[in-house]
C-alpha cells in the first residue's frame, strides 16, 4: 500500500531566529519512498541538511522576520501490516548489548531513570523478561494515564506523569520509556506520522510520539497511549526523548500561524 505524507506549516517571527527542523523521515526509510521528500521553504533561505548524533536527517536554517512556510508532500510505501508482535523477543543481558544501545538505558532530562527505579521494579520485576515485560509496563501506563491536551505542559517528566495520571502523547512514551530503562531494557523516544489508517478516526492528523526498545537484537516499537498496533506508523526522528525529538527547536521566540499534517492511504 502506499500513504501520502507530508505537512504544512507556517510561523511568524519578529526578529531573525536560527532553527533546526526535524521534519524528514529517518535514512533507513528513504528506499521506501515513492517520490523524493522535498522540504519547500518559503520564502527561499540558505538552509543545509545534515545528519545529527541520533541519526535523524536534520536541518539548520535562520528564518526570516514575518512569515516561514514549510512544506512537504510525498507518498511512502509501506507493507500494509500492523506493528509487529514479537512475543519471544529476549531482552539482553546489559553486557551484551550493542555500545550505541547503552544511552537509552540513562536518565534523560524528561524520563528520570534514577527516581523511578524502586517503582519501576516493585512494580514489574516479577515479570518475565522480554517482550513481556514490555508490554506490562504498556498496559500499565496506559491505564495509568488520562488523556487530555488540557494536561500538556512543556515541563512535564515521567515522575511527573507518575504522580499525576494526566497528559498527552508525549507524556505517555516518556513514563514508558523511563520505567522500561528502569528495568534494564534500551528505550527511545520516536516522534512521526500515524494517522487513522483502517481505524476510527479519534481526532485531526497530527505528529505522534510512540517509542522503540531493544530485544532480540533489534529495535521494536511500543505505544504506551494507543496500546494496540497501528498501520503506517512512519518514523521521522528518534532521541532519548522529547527535547532530543523536537520537530521544531527555534532559538528565539517565533509564533505558530498553521499546523496542518496528513497521513492517509492512498488507492
Amino acid at each position: 500500500m502506499r500513504i501520502r505524507i507530508g505537512f504544512d506549516i507556517i510561523t511568524q517571527q519578529t526578529a531573525p531566529t536560527p532553527m533546526v527542523l526535524l521534519l524528514h523521515t529517518r535514512p533507513e526509510l528513504q528506499p521506501a519512498l515513492v517520490c523524493p521528500e522535498e522540504l519547500e521553504i518559503t520564502p527561499e533561505v540558505s538552509h543545509h541538511l545534515f545528519i545529527d548524533s541520533f541519526g535523524n536527517r536534520s536541518v539548520r536554517l535562520v528564518a526570516p522576520v514575518g512569515t516561514l512556510r514549510l512544506h512537504s508532500d510525498t507518498m511512502i510505501e509501506d507493507d500494509g501490516e500492523p506493528d509487529p508482535i514479537v512475543p519471544t523477543a529476549v531482552q539482553h543481558p546489559i553486557e551484551d548489548l550493542p555500545d550505541d544501545c547503552l544511552p537509552f538505558l540513562l536518565a534523560s532530562r524528561y524520563c528520570e531513570v534514577d527516581l523511578l527505579s524502586k517503582f519501576a521494579w516493585e512494580m514489574f520485576g516479577k515479570t518475565e523478561a522480554g517482550w513481556g515485560r514490555v508490554q506490562a509496563v504498556c498496559d500499565f501506563v496506559h491505564s495509568h494515564i488520562t488523556f487530555g491536551y488540557q494536561h500538556a505542559h512543556h515541563t512535564k517528566t515521567a515522575k511527573d506523569v507518575l504522580e499525576e495520571g494526566k497528559g498527552v502523547c508525549r507524556d505517555y512514551q516518556h513514563l514508558a520509556v523511563a520505567l522500561c530503562r528502569a528495568l534494564g531494557v534500551p528505550a527511545r523516544y520516536c516522534s512521526g506520522y500515524i494517522g487513522s489508517i483502517r481505524v476510527p478516526s479519534e481526532s485531526a492528523v497530527d505528529f505522534s510520539a510512540w517509542f522503540e526498545v531493544f530485544l532480540g537484537g533489534t529495535w521494536h516499537a511500543f505505544d504506551a497511549r494507543y496500546n494496540t498496533p497501528r498501520i503506517g506508523r512512519t518514523l521521522m526522528c528518534v532521541g532519548r526523548d522529547a527535547a532530543d525529538t523536537a520537530l521544531i527547536t527555534s532559538f528565539g521566540a517565533h509564533t505558530l500561524e498553521k499546523f496542518e499534517v496528513y497521513c492517509e492511504e492512498v488507492e
